[in-house]
């Protein structure tokens, strides 16, 4: 599909520098740009391209300066924010590349399973027993929806993405390749003998609200009883962890490759950044930052804290820590020559 800057401009309420008849067909970074394609620029760094780039249009905001003495090589529309702008584009060039509708064979889908309108099921995808799933659901070929579970309205399962069952997705969600949503929690019980270990079975379910994505290959375990919870607005990376029972507040993010044990329930507006530990039967207030790498091994209960290392304190006093961490061999070298001077007067 083409669009012209006319167009463009309309839908993102801006001004119009150059042709406004020029159209475009695809995306590009504003320093690759090439013809019939859309690009921005925000970052002021990257400002000079404004004049090379061979992009056929470029969004970029009210405020930006050209030099007089050089005309830019494409048509540019000023808004009144380059990057929110072109973000609502790229969401609604999402939108477009995702409108699949239709179920492709072959698939299985339960004739007790209930299915909204508009939605696409891809190839291989199985639906179980007694399944709901709303309007506009989108769920790529391979999924496995088991038993008793409910998608809400307009959510997206890419390819692979498994979800046991009893599980609850809310709407609006999006749920990368890979994914397995429901699977057994880490519970097991040291038996008599000392030497194995109980399974001890886990009941409950995973319930994730509206609003919520969660990256390629990430872990979401069931409760042992009770549920899981992801509440709305909740942003997991690739590859992260959340263990059996855990809870995880309203519009907190967590990066790649972290891990929350059992129980533990972590506040709203929270930020954990990647690698980071959270041991079980914990409490993360509201709003606590958590830095890359750190290990949280106790509760945190003071809103809007930031911490930082393993096991993690105060972010001011790590840093004052490791200035004089990193100090040590020399303050041990002075230590030393001052024992030996010291020792040589005596």
């Amino acid at each position: 599909m083409e669009f012209s800057a006319q167009q463009i401009a309309q839908l993102l309420n801006g001004t119009i520098e150059g042709d406004a008849n020029v159209t475009v067909n695809n995306l590009s970074k504003i320093e690759e740009g090439s013809y019939k394609t859309l690009s921005f620029l925000s970052n002021p760094i990257y400002n000079n391209f404004i004049y090379t780039t061979n992009a056929s249009i470029v969004i970029v905001n009210k405020s930006l300066v050209l030099d007089k003495s050089v005309k830019p090589t494409c048509t540019l529309i000023r808004v009144d924010n380059a990057y929110e702008s072109f973000a609502k584009l790229l969401e609604m060039y999402a939108e477009i590349k995702g409108s699949k509708v239709g179920i492709e064979q072959p698939s299985f889908i339960s004739e007790t399973a209930k299915t909204g309108a508009d939605c696409y099921f891809g190839a291989f995808v199985y639906v179980g027993e007694n399944v709901t799933i709303g309007n506009n659901v989108k769920l790529y070929p391979h999924v496995y929806i088991g038993d008793n579970c409910k998608v809400g309205d307009n959510t997206v399962l890419f390819s692979g993405v498994k979800v046991y069952h009893e599980c609850i997705i809310g709407a609006n969600c999006t749920i990368h390749a890979g994914t397995v949503i429901g699977s057994d929690g880490f519970g097991f019980a040291p038996t008599n003998t000392g030497k194995a270990f109980a399974k001890v079975p886990q009941i409950g379910n995973v319930i994730i609200e509206d609003n919520v994505e969660v990256g390629s290959n990430a872990s979401i375990d069931r409760a042992t009883l009770g549920s899981t919870i992801l509440r709305k607005g909740v942003k997991l990376d690739n590859l992260v962890q959340i263990a059996h029972n855990v809870e995880i507040g309203e519009n907190t993010v967590i990066a790649g490759l972290s891990g929350v044990a059992g129980s533990t329930k972590v506040g709203k507006n929270c930020m954990i950044g990647a690698q980071v530990g959270i041991a079980g039967h914990l409490k993360i207030a509201d709003g606590v930052k958590i830095a890359g790498q750190s290990g949280i091994a106790s509760s945190f209960l003071k809103e809007g804290e930031i911490i930082q290392g393993s096991p993690a304190f105060s972010a001011g006093d790590y840093k004052r820590s490791y200035v004089l961490f990193r100090s040590l061999p020399k303050l041990n070298d002075k230590i030393n020559e001052l024992t030996k001077l010291f020792n040589s007067k005596q």
